[in-house]
């Protein structure tokens, strides 16, 4: 725990280095930009770091790193990388409310709405709805930049040039991956209706992978692991415990969408409901009902929907078994996702931690 919580303080400090450093940078443009700035490092003051722990312990899985003792030229690198992911993250996030209307995250108004709040306070002119999506769109397209520009950092640092080039072809191939999938995910709610049950289960799968199972921990594994020059059979074992994890960890969100408390998760509950997403938790659930209450079932998802609805398209959630089926889906791919480590050719303290991280990752309650 020590261990974490050092490595929490010192991606936090690289982030806000890395801001400070922008900062001074942009200060030519003026007071104007500072609500941006400071959207920047607000939005990035805390959070889980699964992302940043995760490309640390890919490196660490093959070649040790004492995260406890000075930061060096070879752990700067991993801390980079770390950030890279972080701000990352926070972008897909920003860009994720705006596509989802979401008012807030973690317990604040979201990025978009603090926005328009600022212009209907100032009494600028034109609307303030306007002007909030485009200040959440090119913060997240700013920080964007800064993740990349803090992955090439990191790979300019490693003195492996093939390593460093494999690091970056797995940062590319998630991004890609991210941007697709929230696009998928955009579409199934567009559709008029679901698919039969089997191929609708597959899209719903298809979501979940490409648009967070693999960039929450397979790819943030893979980089770090590729930074320190991992080889084929590492980072296929890394693999094999990244993507049945990241299924789990987006299992347990989608559960916290529908069940969450809102004072913890930060978020309205059953927002996912309101939202119309087309989750695995859906798919199921919808499998058991009896035709009249699916049409009903099916009428309320993607709708405006007051708390007694809510409540309403929960019971009956929990009534389908589908909670229960998706806990069992959890459970099975976190064991799978261990045995991947059993035999894997990495270093056995890291698996170890990688253990206990995957378990904190699947059972966490916000």
């Amino acid at each position: 725990m020590q261990e974490t919580t050092r490595l929490a303080a010192l991606v936090q400090e690289r982030i806000g280095d890395t801001i400070a450093r922008h900062r001074a940078a942009l200060a030519p443009l003026g007071a104007d930009a500072d609500p941006l700035l400071d959207g920047a490092a607000g939005f990035l003051g805390g959070g889980k770091r699964f992302r940043a722990q995760f490309a640390v312990l890919g490196y660490r899985a093959v070649r040790p790193l004492d995260v406890e003792g000075p930061v060096d030229a070879e752990f700067g690198a991993v801390l980079d990388a770390a950030c890279a992911l972080e701000f990352f993250h926070a972008a897909a996030l920003i860009h994720d409310d705006i596509i989802d209307r979401s008012d807030t995250r973690r317990g604040r108004p979201a990025v978009h709405r603090a926005f328009a709040a600022r212009h209907r306070e100032h009494g600028w002119r034109g609307a303030a709805e306007h002007f909030g999506l485009a200040g959440a769109l090119l913060l997240g397209d700013l920080l964007q930049s800064w993740a990349d520009e803090l992955m090439e950092e990191a790979r300019a640092a490693i003195p492996d040039p093939e390593a460093a080039n494999r690091a970056r072809a797995h940062f590319n191939r998630m991004r890609s991956e991210v941007a697709v999938g929230q696009y998928l995910d955009v579409l199934e709610e567009q559709q008029p209706g679901f698919a039969a049950h089997d191929a609708q289960l597959e899209r719903s799968t298809r979501v979940l992978v490409y648009k967070s199972a693999k960039y929450s921990v397979e790819a943030p594994l893979l980089i770090g692991a590729a930074l320190a020059g991992a080889d084929d059979a590492q980072e296929s074992a890394l693999a094999g415990f990244g993507l049945p994890i990241g299924v789990a960890f987006q299992l347990r969100d989608d559960l916290l969408g529908v069940f969450g408390d809102a004072e913890i998760t930060g978020k309205p509950a059953g927002d996912d409901l309101a939202e119309g997403k087309r989750t695995v938790l859906v798919t199921l659930a919808r499998e058991q009902l009896p035709t009249t209450t699916r049409r009903i079932f099916d009428d309320l998802i993607g709708e405006e929907l007051d708390g007694e609805q809510v409540a309403m398209l929960q019971r009956t959630i929990r009534e389908s078994g589908a909670v229960d089926r998706v806990e069992t889906m959890i459970s099975r791919n976190v064991e799978r996702a261990l045995g991947a480590l059993d035999d894997a050719a990495i270093r056995r303290d890291a698996a170890e931690q990688l253990s206990r991280l995957a378990d904190r990752a699947t059972r966490r309650s916000f």
